[in-house]
């Protein structure tokens, strides 16, 4: 920022009002009280997943890690009970009477406008190729 001549300010009102701004100094207090909060937060998160798993969830210290799993390793973790789709849990485990799917879709100005917009960058840089620059 500083080779932008970007100057950087911070107003506010209460002493940890930038609570971990990331352009200021690190604060020691304000870093402790944030990894103990992430810490709560993540004992909270494991309690709750415990309680609601049951004994479906595997005794295994990497659940709770971090890492992503795929579909297969988290059933055998017992995280999961099986591989199905959104509209899948909503018919046969939901029972929806329906199903709304709000995906928005591209109206036909948007796609014509997207294929002019392909047709003209195409034209424009077969016609460039030959152009030579003095």
């Amino acid at each position: 920022m500083e080779k932008l001549g970007i100057e950087r300010r911070l107003l506010t009102a209460g002493k940890n009002k930038g609570f971990l701004d990331p352009f200021s100094p690190p604060n020691p207090l304000q870093q402790h009280y944030a990894q103990k909060m992430l810490n709560d937060i993540h004992h909270q998160f494991i309690q709750v997943v415990q309680k609601g798993r049951g004994k479906r969830l595997k005794d295994k210290p990497e659940i709770f890690s971090g890492i992503v799993w795929t579909g297969q390793k988290s059933i055998d973790l017992g995280l999961t009970d099986a591989l199905g789709s959104a509209d899948y849990v909503a018919r046969e485990i939901i029972k929806a009477e329906s199903i709304v799917d709000f995906t928005t879709k591209e109206s036909f100005i948007e796609r014509f406008a997207k294929r002019l917009g392909s047709a003209s960058t195409n034209t424009l840089i077969n016609a460039g190729n030959g152009w030579k620059l003095q």
